[in-house]
């Protein structure tokens, strides 16, 4: 119950301090009231009635608050705002840190460079709570007027999806953009260029046979195995059994330009072995012999025990594909290539994809099952053989000799 005092201001007009208690824990409220003048006491009493009971309504529903509670509230809603960070601070402050524990260094550095080359000069200073699917989308858009590959825009694609996922799941957004933006798909003439013919890789081991012995042991390693350049790069001669043909993929050669070069796991953290043919397992004995003595890896600089730098294949590959007119030459795309032969040739895809090193069957599947023109005229062809080659007394499917309801006319099924 409210209660109302009389009180006279210093020029002596009365008003009506009006007093709503809240409990033990908050302080009371008061609100005044001046009541018109040559109003009878009357008519005040029954206006002032009514003014407290609504002021003992809006407190009661908080509708209310002190002036400490006031300042009390602006000061969490800065603190709240401040929370809402910029896309670049949460990039600089959550996202990459955390990228520590669950990405290799070639990760993280393919994630920073996107961001510094993409997304924070599009996106980077607006607040994560304000960017929208439409702005995300007219990034990628952007990219590809710009004739950048599907390849590339799908990083950005990917390293957005992850960053906004994080921020939905620890409350900074309460929505994710994402689940509105349409992953990039490949166009048609990409597509036909993800992995060469087994023609085409012929023409490139004849035209290898002029150039430097270790850049064909290194690029028939590639074709022939699929293994990742980097992985090719860290191999040692202590990886290889030559009277069996194995080869132990253990290490992965990186370059970053912070931390330099450097030795890691492979990409999915596990060791795996692949087996190398005769012709390959030749050529390795020759390069061995050919080496400075005491080189521990397969691959070294000229005249040199140190290790082949991670970006003198790029150079190689671009110089190489100029001279032998060949289009899209780069390592990663051997590896495309390795799987796709194997796959249309008839090689288990469980099979396929240790020897990849991937952690899962779907990513080869999603990946590298990209079957041409003459793998589908095999398989339609081999399904046609199965059905000439059938032999005429095969037992032909029974017929149903079931005698069936009849209908007697008017929609219904006489009963047996």
């Amino acid at each position: 119950m409210p209660s109302v005092k009389r009180y006279l201001t210093k020029d002596g007009r009365p008003y009506y301090l009006i007093r709503v208690r809240r409990g033990r824990d908050k302080s009371a409220l008061s609100r005044r009231w001046y009541p018109p003048d040559l109003w009878s006491q009357k008519a005040i009493d029954r206006e002032l009635a009514k003014v407290a009971a609504e002021f003992e309504r809006e407190v009661q529903a908080g509708e209310v608050v002190s002036r400490a509670e006031k300042r009390q509230q602006a000061a969490q809603e800065a603190a709240e705002a401040a929370k809402i960070l910029t896309l670049r601070q949460y990039s600089e402050r959550v996202f990459m840190p955390s990228k520590t524990l669950t990405a290799t260094e070639n990760t993280r550095a393919s994630f920073q460079g996107n961001l510094d080359k993409w997304i924070l000069p599009a996106l980077g200073d607006m607040k994560l709570t304000d960017i929208t699917a439409a702005q995300i989308s007219a990034l990628l858009l952007d990219m590809q007027a710009k004739g950048k590959k599907t390849a590339t825009v799908t990083k950005v694609y990917t390293i957005l999806k992850s960053l906004f996922k994080m921020a939905y799941l620890s409350d900074m957004v309460s929505r994710n953009p994402m689940d509105k933006v349409q992953r990039p798909a490949s166009q048609k003439a990409e597509q036909e260029q993800e992995a060469y013919t087994a023609a085409e890789v012929k023409a490139i081991m004849e035209a290898l046979e002029g150039e430097p012995l270790k850049w064909r042991v290194f690029v028939r390693l590639l074709i022939e195995t699929g293994v990742r350049r980097g992985e090719a790069l860290g191999i040692q001669w202590a990886d290889i059994d030559f009277q069996n043909g194995a080869l132990l993929i253990c290490r992965n050669l990186c370059y970053t330009p912070d931390k330099g070069v450097y030795l890691d796991t492979p990409k999915n953290g596990k060791s795996r072995t692949v087996y190398l043919g005769d012709d390959l397992l030749g050529l390795l004995r020759q390069l061995q012999g050919a080496q400075v003595p005491g080189a521990q890896f397969v691959f070294t600089q000229d005249n040199s025990v140190e290790p082949m730098h991670p970006t003198s294949p790029t150079h190689y590959f671009r110089q190489f594909a100029k001279k032998n007119g060949i289009k899209g030459f780069h390592p990663h795309k051997l590896r495309h290539t390795f799987a796709s032969i194997a796959i249309t040739s008839g090689a288990d895809v469980v099979s396929v994809s240790e020897t990849l090193g991937h952690s899962d069957t779907a990513v080869t599947l999603r990946m590298y099952s990209h079957a041409n023109d003459d793998s589908r005229r095999r398989a339609s062809q081999i399904f046609r053989d199965a059905i000439k080659d059938t032999p005429k007394d095969t037992p032909t499917p029974e017929k149903d000799t079931q005698k069936r309801p009849e209908d007697n006319g008017n929609g219904q099924e006489d009963k047996p």
